[in-house]
């Protein structure tokens, strides 16, 4: 259970934050980046279901999914696994969770009109949102993939998939909101030329 009665500690004041299991690193810390480009990613998606605004409540409906994933995944990332004994059961993301979103990228994907050009992000404002924390959650990967390359920093083979399919997702969710609205922007090659 989370309890935040005080929003400020001071105990950051000199550069430094707690990782879930109480150690102390730099802001600038590999791992710190990581879960703070999640979040982000996170706030993105919040900003994409405004732009919805209840247009499609089964898309809005995995979002807030996906937004609670990211809490999970941000978790994770904030305990590492190093094979200690814990006095509680950290939250780890499963393999439920990354099937779930194949699953949703499949069905989404299933109703849409094959691609036979890249698309340029936009279309409606909820699809430019989506393709915005999209984006950022590359970013993510990136950061997390760099993470697990490290040694010393474990990170577990769940939260590398999950976020290697969000953009999935996201690439799919914006086409797919796009489908029922404006539509995609289809890539011109050379057309500035």
């Amino acid at each position: 259970m989370v309890v935040l009665n005080k929003i400020y500690t001071k105990t950051g004041d000199a550069g430094t934050t707690a990782l879930g299991s109480g150690e102390r690193v730099p802001k600038t810390s590999p791992r710190i980046a990581a879960y703070g480009t999640v979040d982000e990613t996170n706030a993105h998606i919040g900003v994409a279901r405004v732009h919805l605004a209840n247009a499609d409540p089964d898309v809005d409906a995995m979002l807030l999914r996906v937004q609670n994933d990211l809490f999970d995944l941000g978790a994770d990332l904030c305990v590492p696994d190093r094979g200690e004994k814990l006095p509680y059961e950290p939250l780890r993301v499963a393999d439920a969770q990354v099937k779930r979103l194949e699953e949703e990228i499949d069905l989404m994907n299933g109703s849409l009109t094959p691609l036979r050009s890249f698309i340029l992000p936009g279309g409606s404002a909820t699809a430019a949102a989506l393709h915005v924390a999209r984006t950022v959650s590359r970013r993510a990967e990136r950061m997390i993939v760099e993470l697990a390359a490290i040694p010393g920093e474990p990170v577990s083979a769940p939260v590398l998939k999950y976020i290697n399919r969000l953009s999935d997702f996201l690439f799919v969710a914006s086409r797919y909101v796009n489908e029922r609205g404006k539509g995609d922007i289809l890539w011109v090659p050379g057309k500035n030329r």
